[in-house]
């Protein structure tokens, strides 16, 4: 998940990887902004963070406004192992988010071309994602295609996704 590459602008921004020390500059915080999170205590937080950062397939990039002491860009990559396409590798985008306060100013844009860079050192053959239709246009100036159909089974309780899975009708 390591990734030293560090870009910090004239403005205090610094784009990075995530460390374990985010969770007290408002990382969890951040993503409340782009999903329903829960509680999340600093001891989740940390065995999260070490899980993610021992897949070694994971890697959370973050933009840090230094001057205020925080986390207010994120974007995940998640690099799936393939067997198609000589065992190439696939780049998921993920829980691309920046903070309400700081958007408009090509953050957003900073972010996937990092996850794209970081897609291409880990041997991508293609990166993908799924946003919302008003996104679309954002992501197609940095070069994403419409391509098929996103679909999602959402697992309500661990018990109804092992009845669903084994019940015969």
């Amino acid at each position: 998940m390591s990734h030293p590459t560090s870009t910090a602008a004239p403005d205090s921004l610094v784009l990075r990887s995530l460390k374990v020390e985010d969770y007290n500059k408002g990382f969890v915080e951040l993503l409340s902004q782009l999903t329903t999170v829960d509680e999340i205590s600093h001891e989740m937080f940390k065995k999260r963070f070490n899980e993610i950062q021992s897949s070694g397939n994971t890697f959370v990039q973050v933009i840090e406004d230094v001057a205020e002491n925080r986390i207010i860009g994120s974007a995940t990559l998640l690099v799936e192992k393939k067997f198609v396409h000589g065992c190439g590798a696939v780049g998921h985008v993920e829980d691309v988010v920046v903070s309400d306060a700081y958007r408009g100013k090509n953050l957003g844009r900073r972010l996937i071309e990092d996850l794209q860079r970081i897609g291409v050192e880990q041997g991508c053959y293609k990166v993908i994602l799924d946003c919302a239709e008003h996104n679309v246009p954002f992501y197609g100036k940095m070069g994403f295609k419409r391509k098929e159909v996103q679909m999602a089974w959402y697992v309500d309780t661990p018990a109804a996704s092992t009845t669903n899975l084994h019940s015969r009708h």
